[in-house]
């Protein structure tokens, strides 16, 4: 068992703090900004969400952009 499948174990057990702690972490910085860097904020947690769902695949059907 290699290193990057320990954290991948890790990443499935507490899936749902990570997701938290991203959104947490993205609030602060809008907050922070004033929501001067909200679009730019959603990007990072949106490619941060789909690194975690790599991880602990999760992954679903990428949703069109618009």
């Amino acid at each position: 068992m290699g290193l990057f499948d320990n954290i991948d174990d890790l990443a499935k057990q507490h899936e749902d703090k990570i997701e938290e702690a991203i959104e947490r972490a993205g609030d602060m910085v809008d907050d922070r900004t004033d929501g001067k860097y909200a679009e730019h904020v959603d990007r990072a947690q949106d490619f941060a969400n789909d690194q975690l769902d790599k991880r602990t695949g999760d992954r679903q059907a990428p949703e069109p952009e618009l």
